[in-house]
């Protein structure tokens, strides 16, 4: 175990309420006794463990294991392996993901596969009526195993009450029943992941490391929404000039849908989390102007209703978002946390500092190819000027920590928790 004279002799469950006020402090811009270290590990679990990505993402108990271990060792304030997991996608067949031995390689990562799903001639229907368009259209589009849905009659037709049971000979149909079928194994599949990560997290407590706190729903900004699943990075960059009008009402529709399922997931759950990757609205991505009309309007409001009905924004700005940090500063203070990729971290801290708990700071390109020395020079630099007066979350810049030296992640621990004493 890593020498940490900070925390030695305290029993788990003291560490753990303690980790997690440490946190909640800092995503509330307030000062805790010291910077608060988050590891989202991921494959290098698999690498520091001497198994599999697959043996990683399949068997529950190996991957606990190699968890527990790791936390341990490292005493971060929380930690996460893989956060996203097959079974279910698997399942119903989906086409837009590939796995370690599930399309890939036992030892590949995951990777997300773009299509087009929506076409832009699609575009009146989804208006018209989402919710049809998306289980008769797209759902069949997407998922393999769904492709029976395409022959379902208009769902508005449940509306007709008893006089509608004769299209009840429709959901009889080989391809519907199988699709039903899919479903149903897609939600035992959701609901045995469920249950263990509720197993993970008890056995994590029970070594003084509190539940993860990004916990919750994941939605998108609007934008990424009708881009990442739907439209594809070409067919939405086209949309803002083709069908921008189509494009902003579309926008407007799955807000909704975002928002109510937010809402309801932390009702049902408890978890007031929402987890939000940005992926398109980066520089370089789009124009200022582009961002100002399809973009950042959209995002805010999301993150604005988020926070007005009591949950946390937990935001991934991915890329860099140098030129964009300004409009970040609109947010309400102390209400949501943000994660910087590529963004220069010192600057991010002097425009959002007073706004948003800023999260992040260490490279993943030190921790695979640095030296101790450098990830000690760096921690330092990053506790004392990002770390500042609370309001900070140590972490790397991506939540896949695959190829880090484990003498580098060593170095890191032990600095974090030397420099970022308040």
């Amino acid at each position: 175990m890593s020498p940490n004279h900070l925390d030695a002799g305290k029993s788990a469950e003291t560490l753990c309420a303690e980790r997690n006020q440490r946190i909640w402090d800092a995503v509330t811009l307030k000062k805790p006794d010291r910077v608060p270290l988050l590891m989202m590990a991921g494959y290098l679990l698999a690498e520091y463990g001497g198994i599999s990505n697959q043996t990683l993402q399949d068997d529950f108990e190996a991957g606990q294991a190699v968890l527990e271990r790791f936390a341990l060792e490292f005493e971060p304030d929380n930690v996460t392996g893989p956060v996203m997991h097959p079974a279910a996608g698997l399942a119903l067949g989906d086409r837009m993901s590939a796995w370690p031995g599930h399309g890939l390689p036992e030892d590949g990562q995951f990777q997300f596969v773009e299509n087009e799903f929506m076409k832009a001639e699609d575009y009146p229907a989804f208006l018209h009526d989402p919710s049809d368009w998306i289980i008769r259209t797209y759902l069949p589009r997407a998922f393999s195993k769904l492709e029976g849905f395409q022959h379902l009659p208009p769902l508005g037709m449940w509306s007709y009450g008893i006089y509608c049971l004769d299209a009840l000979a429709f959901y009889g149909a080989p391809g519907v029943r199988e699709a039903i079928a899919a479903l149903g194994e897609a939600m035992t599949a959701v609901a045995k992941r469920g249950g263990e990560l509720i197993d993970s997290a008890v056995r994590l407590s029970a070594l003084g490391i509190p539940p993860y706190f990004g916990a919750g729903s994941l939605i998108e900004a609007p934008f990424d929404f009708m881009s990442d699943t739907m439209r594809g990075m070409r067919g939405i960059m086209l949309d803002m000039l083709r069908h921008p009008d189509q494009l902003l009402e579309a926008e407007a529709r799955v807000f909704e849908t975002q928002l109510e399922y937010a809402l309801q997931f932390a009702r049902v759950t408890g978890l007031k989390v929402a987890s939000l990757p940005l992926h398109r609205g980066s520089d370089g991505f789009m124009s200022l102007t582009q961002f100002e009309r399809f973009y950042w309007p959209q995002l805010k409001q999301l993150l604005v209703a988020l926070i007005d009905n009591g949950i946390t924004p937990f935001v991934f700005y991915e890329g860099a978002w140098d030129k964009r940090l300004e409009y970040l500063a609109e947010l309400p203070k102390g209400k949501s946390v943000g994660w910087f990729q590529k963004s220069d971290i010192f600057r991010v801290k002097e425009v959002v500092g007073d706004t948003m708990c800023v999260m992040g700071g260490m490279p993943n390109s030190l921790l695979t190819g640095g030296s101790v020395s450098e990830i000690r020079e760096r921690t330092h630099q990053v506790c004392e000027i990002v770390g500042k007066g609370g309001g900070f979350i140590m972490g790397s810049n991506v939540g896949e920590m695959a190829g880090s030296k484990l003498e580098n992640v060593r170095a890191w621990a032990d600095a974090t928790r030397e420099f970022g004493v308040y």
